[in-house]
């Protein structure tokens, strides 16, 4: 599970990983509205790949991991780079495939090395609905239990001759994997709803506490300012190269 091993990148330790959520969230952003505004030259492409790179060794990230993690985007993306193409304009096309990529890569980096927990109290220090950042939190770690439980359904079929079902018919093996369905999300109902008895006996009141003191300190902000800086950098070069 992709989650999984965002979890597992998450927990490592960088110089990345140390600075404060907010500081990552907005330097993002600012990498993302100087890549979609950047004109479509080799300079813009080779000066926002750079950067991506520098983050992925900034954060100590496995490069191949991220990179073929973002080309889930480009099934998407490629719909309307091929209209691009159609009408004669294949530098635009080019383009919209690499700034989704980046983007994708990007956002990755983002989730790589910033633990969820710390990620979500970011956006909410950044002004997100609380509501939906504890929607989130709880969706994410629900996962975990559908994924517990489906292992556990899947080991049981198996040490009870489960793995012949291949060759029974499409209709009688149709029919077992919707009840194997079925099964799972009445199970998970039941461990999510002990999940939250067990949160309110200890005193879950609508938020999940965060460990850190929640300030930014000099090296978030020199770090914020960094990034920013860089990227206007590169946006201003490639509109000088254009």
């Amino acid at each position: 599970m992709h989650q999984a091993v965002l979890e597992e990148w998450s927990r490592r330790s960088s110089p990345l990983h140390r600075r404060d959520a907010r500081a990552k969230i907005l330097a993002l952003l600012a990498y993302l509205a100087a890549l979609s505004g950047a004109a479509p030259t080799p300079v813009a492409a080779a000066g926002f790949t750079g950067l991506a790179m520098a983050g992925v060794a900034l954060g100590r990230l496995p490069v191949w991991g991220i990179l073929w993690r973002a080309a889930v985007v480009l099934p998407f993306s490629a719909a309307f780079a091929g209209l691009s193409l159609a009408s004669g304009d294949s530098a635009r096309a080019a383009s919209l495939l690499l700034r989704s990529y980046l983007s994708a890569a990007a956002v990755l980096i983002l989730a790589g090395a910033t633990p969820l927990p710390a990620l979500l109290k970011g956006l909410e220090g950044l002004g997100a609905p609380r509501f939906l950042i504890l929607v989130v939190q709880f969706l994410y770690r629900y996962l975990f239990v559908l994924s517990e439980q489906a292992q556990h359904m899947r080991l049981a079929a198996a040490a009870r001759g489960g793995t012949s079902a291949r060759r029974r018919p499409r209709r009688t093996a149709f029919r077992a994997a919707a009840g194997a369905v079925g099964v799972l999300l009445a199970r998970s109902q039941a461990r999510a709803q002990g999940i939250h008895q067990a949160m309110l006996a200890r005193g879950f009141r609508g938020s999940i506490p965060a460990l850190s003191d929640g300030r930014m300190g000099t090296g978030d902000w020199a770090f914020l300012a960094g990034a920013a800086a860089v990227c206007l950098a590169v946006r201003l070069a490639a509109e000088l190269a254009s």
